[in-house]
């Protein structure tokens, strides 16, 4: 089995802060841009820290090259896999290039030639050079997340596990982004990634994960996962699909007339008229 294979049998994961994962088994492999979609409280969060070992099944497993990944020291597993947070809060008052360079550290203490190489090119790949010298907390939230990307990167780990690594960012720099992770696949990493932008999951990914209440609703290229019933049935929308340059095109429209009654229902019982309130006193 390849190094790079990234497998989840039986994963089983609930608790009162996290969303609920029941039974889930996938396998990711090498040369793959795989995006994890679904509608909030899906699980997909609770899933990538999952295949990053940073939380524990209460069932199942997760395997890293054939081997279970609990079984490797928090520093190989960091060596093998990078890690990519939501958020892009950073309240360090560290150089830009100082937090890149906490990439390096799995490897050892990042002075090395090698280590200064690796950060050059995360750097460069991210366009974040310009940064060089510029405290971290005083750059914008879209400038924090390509810093951390760049960190993430900085790592050269064969494994990518990225959790919305365009939320922050404009129209033009989720292209840039999305570019760069497509290419990084490209050279033969996996990269497994949250996205809410159906757009861009279409254009960019070679392989969908559709998640929603814990459970898989379907899993394959982009054309077999965004149909019309599996949009209504995992979000309550109806969706535009097209093509535009060879790909898939897809523009969410619409709540169904499920998710639309679902809705009023919820606002009833948000704010309950007088009527209600009068026989809920009763």
């Amino acid at each position: 089995m390849d190094a790079t294979t990234l497998e989840a049998r039986h994963l089983t994961l609930s608790g009162p802060d996290r969303a609920r994962l029941e039974d889930l088994s996938l396998s990711f492999g090498p040369g793959q841009l795989v995006g994890l979609i679904g509608p909030n409280g899906a699980g997909k969060t609770t899933l990538l820290r999952l295949l990053a070992g940073l939380l524990t099944p209460q069932h199942g497993s997760v395997l890293l090259g054939g081997q279970p990944l609990h079984q490797l020291s928090a520093a190989a597993r960091a060596r093998r896999i990078s890690y990519l947070a939501q958020g892009a809060d950073v309240h360090w008052p560290l150089p830009t290039e100082a937090v890149v360079a906490l990439g390096r550290l799995p490897h050892g203490d990042g002075r090395r030639p090698a280590d200064r190489r690796a950060i050059a090119r995360a750097m460069a790949a991210t366009g974040t050079q310009g940064f060089t010298g510029r405290r971290v907390d005083r750059l914008s939230g879209g400038e924090r997340l390509k810093v951390l990307l760049a960190r993430a990167l900085a790592v050269e780990a064969p494994i990518l596990l990225a959790d919305e690594p365009v939320a922050a960012l404009d129209p033009a720099h989720q292209l840039d982004v999305m570019d760069l992770l497509k290419a990084l696949a490209g050279d033969g990493r996996l990269v497994v990634a949250v996205l809410h932008d159906l757009g861009l999951a279409a254009r960019f990914c070679d392989r969908l994960v559709l998640l929603a209440e814990g459970r898989l609703i379907a899993d394959g290229p982009p054309e077999a996962v965004l149909t019309p019933d599996r949009l209504a049935r995992a979000y309550g929308i109806r969706a535009l699909h097209g093509q535009a340059d060879g790909h898939l095109l897809v523009v969410p429209w619409a709540r169904t007339r499920m998710s639309e009654q679902s809705r009023e229902t919820t606002i009833c019982l948000t704010h309950p008229s007088p009527d209600m309130r009068m026989q809920q006193a009763r």
